[in-house]
């Protein structure tokens, strides 16, 4: 019962997302203005709006979106008359490119910095991170992004601005989106270790004889875990998110930069189904942060 509240709950709020994007989107004006030059006499205008179904009601126009998602018919394209599934898929590998190595690279430096800093409590090394961790919470992405450009490809001019090509075009923009994501997790590794550090049973766990290691790896890091896995989820959202900026600001062809056209060009049915896979991903990765916890913890799906 536990998993099914949770995937009921995960697609109540897909449907909502998808039910505030679809409204907001026909509140941002008439895309034929970008499909058609000013000059075009009113009626080819309206004749292309019923084309496209923007003459009906907005009731009407939500009624057939949700029967045609029912279908499986994501629509087309207002610019290039292709399926949106089809542009879509041609630039999720590429924004995979980039998100799944800077989750790997995040987690990693998250966990080992924030477990050391945890060990060597009130050290040089503790309070350093300390402070970068909230220095870089603070810090947009694309400042970050801006950032690296300057001082790596216009001042060192070690790697490339923007595009992609070659193995140096991904080093800029993977660590621009794992820095921010990183810092969340060595900030928690630290506050959660730091508190089972002080618990009788590693006292316990110590006085046995045990390893260090063994100490801190099974007792310790196994115990603080859990709230490290929420904000794992929570950051797999956010690399997805953040990278629709990341993409902008390195030219990165992905998905994320196809949502940001698709705003701009009122691309309505573009637009809605980029945030209906963007929006998939960050609650399927939630609802497996959820069930991870249900399976390590039994005593929470009796909640």
């Amino acid at each position: 019962m536990f998993f099914i509240s949770r995937a009921l709950r995960s697609a109540l709020t897909l449907w909502a997302i998808l039910t505030i994007v679809f409204f907001a989107t026909r509140l941002t004006g008439d895309p034929t203005g970008f499909l058609m030059p000013p000059e075009m006499p009113e009626a080819q205008r309206i004749e292309l709006r019923a084309k496209l179904g923007l003459n009906d009601d907005i009731a009407t126009q939500y009624l057939g979106y949700g029967e045609a998602l029912l279908r499986g018919d994501f629509g087309q394209s207002f610019f290039s008359k292709r399926p949106v599934v089809e542009l879509f898929m041609e630039r999720v590998p590429n924004t995979l490119l980039l998100t799944v190595p800077a989750f790997v690279l995040s987690v990693a430096i998250g966990l080992c910095g924030g477990l050391w800093a945890a060990l060597r409590h009130n050290s040089l090394f503790d309070r350093s991170l300390t402070t970068a961790t909230v220095v870089m919470q603070a810090i947009p992405n694309f400042v970050v992004g801006i950032a690296t450009i300057l001082i790596f490809s216009l001042s060192l001019r070690l790697l490339p601005s923007g595009g992609m090509g070659t193995w140096k075009h991904f080093i800029l923009p993977v660590i621009t989106l794992a820095l921010a994501t990183c810092a969340n997790t060595a900030h928690l590794v630290r506050t959660c270790m730091l508190e089972v550090l002080a618990q009788d049973y590693m006292r316990y766990a110590r006085s046995k004889g045990l390893s260090p290691a063994v100490v801190v790896l099974k007792h310790g890091l196994r115990n603080a875990i859990l709230p490290v896995l929420t904000i794992m989820g929570l950051q797999f959202g956010g690399l997805v998110a953040g990278a629709v900026v990341t993409e902008s600001v390195f030219a990165w062809p992905g998905a994320g930069r196809l949502v940001i056209d698709a705003v701009m060009k009122r691309d309505f049915a573009l637009l809605q189904f980029g945030i209906l896979v963007f929006s998939a991903a960050i609650i399927f990765a939630n609802l497996l942060v959820d069930v991870a916890y249900g399976l390590l913890d039994p005593r929470i799906r009796e909640r």
